[in-house]
This record gives C-alpha cells, sequence and structure tokens, in this order.
C-alpha cells in the first residue's frame, strides 16, 4: 500500500485527491495538510510513501517548502500544478528540485468526468513511489561543457535524445556539457505543451548551445538544440542537402505526443550519422525506434539503473538489444560526441 500525504491549501483540493487516490486499491491517503508547518509535523508522525505538493499556498510556497524537503528529507514529490503559461516556470523548477512529476490541479467535476485524470494521478503516484530520490544530484555541481580542445565533428552528425519521468533533469546534465560546436541535437521529452516552452527557454539560459523548442522549417545546424513542442511529434527530414524539423500532429503514439519512437523513426534513413542516447523514463517508448535505429548503422546509448529515475524506457532498450552502449548519465554526453568526432 502506497502512503499518500496532500499537502495543498484548498478543502475542495484536498477533498478531490483524497477521493480520487483512494479508488486506487494499492494506494491510501494517509493525511491532507492545510500548509507546509502543519505538512511538517504530519511528514514526520505519518511517514508517507508519496507527497503531493501544491505550488501556491500561503505561509510558505511549495517551491521553498520542497527546496527544504529535499535538502533534510528527500522523499518522491508530485507537483500540484496549474497547466498554465504563469505556472510552468515553477513547475519545471521544482523538477529541477527534486519532484519526480507533476500533476494537473483537479476541477470540482473531474472524479465523475474524467476517468483518464484519475488513472494518471494513480499511476504517477506509482511510479514516484518507485522512483530513485535524485541518485544523480551531487553530479550537478561538477556539470560543465565537455573538454572538447579542437574536437571536431563528422559532418551531417545529428544527436537524438529520448526521455521521460525524470527526464528533464537528465537532459539537462546532457546538454549543459555540450561544447559550442557540437552537432545539432533533437529532443524528445513527455511534457505538456506550455512546459515544453518553459523547459526550453531554462535550457536555453543554463548551456553553451542554443536551445529551442522546434518549429517546422528549423534547419538542423551545430550548436543548436531543438526540443519537441508537448503536444506535436518532432520528426527530421531531409530535404535537399539539409536537415529540417517537422512537427506532427498525428495521433499518439504509445500513449505519448510527442512519441520518442516518431523521433528515433525519422532518423532511421540518415543511418550512421545518428548518435541517439535513451533517457530515464516510465515505459518503453524509444525501445524499438532505438532498435531500427542501431539496424540502420546508427551508435546507441542506453541510461543505466543506478543514475534513472526511472529504469524504463533504457530497460526497454537494453532488453532489445537496441543499445550498444549502456553508461551512468553523467558519461551520455562525452559517450556520445567521442562517437561522432573525426
Amino acid at each position: 500500500m502506497i502512503k499518500v500525504l496532500i499537502v495543498d491549501d484548498s478543502p475542495l483540493i484536498r477533498g478531490l485527491l483524497t477521493e480520487i487516490l483512494n479508488q486506487a486499491p494499492d494506494i491510501k491517503v494517509v493525511g491532507a495538510a492545510a500548509d507546509p508547518y502543519q505538512a511538517r509535523e504530519m511528514i514526520k508522525s505519518l511517514n508517507p510513501d508519496v507527497l503531493t505538493l501544491d505550488i501556491e499556498m500561503p505561509k510558505m510556497d511549495g517551491i521553498s517548502f520542497l527546496r527544504n524537503l529535499m535538502r533534510l528529507r528527500p522523499m518522491p514529490v508530485v507537483m500540484i500544478s496549474t497547466l498554465t503559461q504563469q505556472g510552468s516556470p515553477a513547475t519545471i523548477e521544482a523538477l529541477e528540485i527534486g519532484a519526480i512529476d507533476f500533476i494537473a490541479k483537479p476541477v470540482s467535476n473531474v472524479v465523475g468526468q474524467l476517468k483518464g485524470y484519475t488513472q494518471s494521478v494513480h499511476e504517477k503516484v506509482r511510479i514516484a513511489a518507485q522512483a530513485r530520490i535524485r541518485s544523480y544530484k551531487a553530479l550537478t555541481a561538477q556539470s560543465g561543457p565537455v573538454k572538447v580542445q579542437n574536437m571536431q565533428f563528422k559532418s551531417g552528425t545529428v544527436l537524438a535524445i529520448g526521455a521521460s519521468t525524470g527526464g528533464t533533469e537528465a537532459i539537462k546534465e546532457v546538454l549543459i556539457r555540450l561544447p559550442s560546436n557540437s552537432p545539432p541535437v533533437v529532443v524528445t521529452q513527455h511534457i505538456p505543451p506550455i512546459f515544453s516552452t518553459s523547459f526550453a527557454l531554462r535550457m536555453d539560459r543554463c548551456c553553451v548551445v542554443k536551445v529551442k523548442e522546434a518549429q517546422t522549417g528549423d534547419e538542423l545546424l551545430p550548436g543548436h538544440v531543438f526540443i519537441a513542442p508537448g503536444d506535436k511529434h518532432l520528426k527530421v527530414v531531409k530535404k535537399g542537402m539539409k536537415l529540417i524539423c517537422e512537427l506532427d500532429d498525428s495521433e499518439p503514439v504509445n500513449r505519448h505526443k510527442p512519441a520518442v519512437d516518431v523521433l528515433f523513426d525519422s532518423l532511421v534513413p540518415l543511418g550512421g550519422a545518428v548518435y541517439a542516447a535513451l533517457l530515464t523514463g516510465m515505459g518503453s517508448d524509444g525501445a524499438k525506434g532505438m532498435l531500427r535505429l542501431l539496424q540502420a548503422g546508427a551508435y546507441t546509448v542506453a541510461q543505466d539503473e543506478k543514475t534513472s529515475v526511472v529504469w524504463g524506457m533504457p530497460r526497454a532498450a537494453i532488453e532489445l538489444n537496441a543499445a550498444r552502449d549502456v553508461v551512468p548519465l553523467q558519461e551520455v554526453t562525452s559517450t556520445l560526441l567521442t562517437a561522432c568526432k573525426k
């Protein structure tokens, strides 16, 4: 039984989340706190397995409380977030601090009408209960561009990255190590549309490469990273001598849109010019696409279990023998760059 503590200043939200979570046979809400100070005492007495935490609260906001919690008593936290442009930067910051995932703030009619929402909440709490709590957090202090003095890369090379749960921070760990002359990079991360914009902006601020949310027609250029929008598949297509981003509004694949398999499959025609990595995430999206890439001559690497928040997608790739190498997160960038250097 997964014990959950809800932290939210709204009695309505506390009641809705309690009702939603208690519908699952393997989840039990053991308490509901109206503010972080009450939550602090309830964590000590109830010892929950997972915390759901609202971002906007009186007395102490959720971000400040999360920062204290992850420093003093790290535990799985799922943020309750408003899916708005205003709320997205704080949510991305919460993932950076150590939250496992986030869910939309429920509305009053959610229990009776949105079965999918209830299933999503149950799934995210289950994933959080199994997740590794920032096993790679200590690595960030030493992060910086890989030492690539005079390193030149093969012409036409493309780096491709796929990730899901825990992926925003894992992707950051890869991107901040890229040098300014890096081959172009395309990224698919399972994330809602408004949040993908904030994520791309945050990555652009902390990397020496240029990071942007992909648009149809963007040309893949060295030193540039293109992140799939949260509501479109990202593909790479060849037009003449150029490689171009193309957004696809077709149905979800593997229940995801964007899907990593769609990105990887679009790169199969480029064969040996592709260097792909599959990072932390639940499920198996990207594993079959990675196998097809490997069979086409691409170089493939999967993140290892120890440094993955959720070792689902990389494990699926390894089980298919789709990953040529398996490395810890802090070595993904150097492994890819070494493989594609001249």
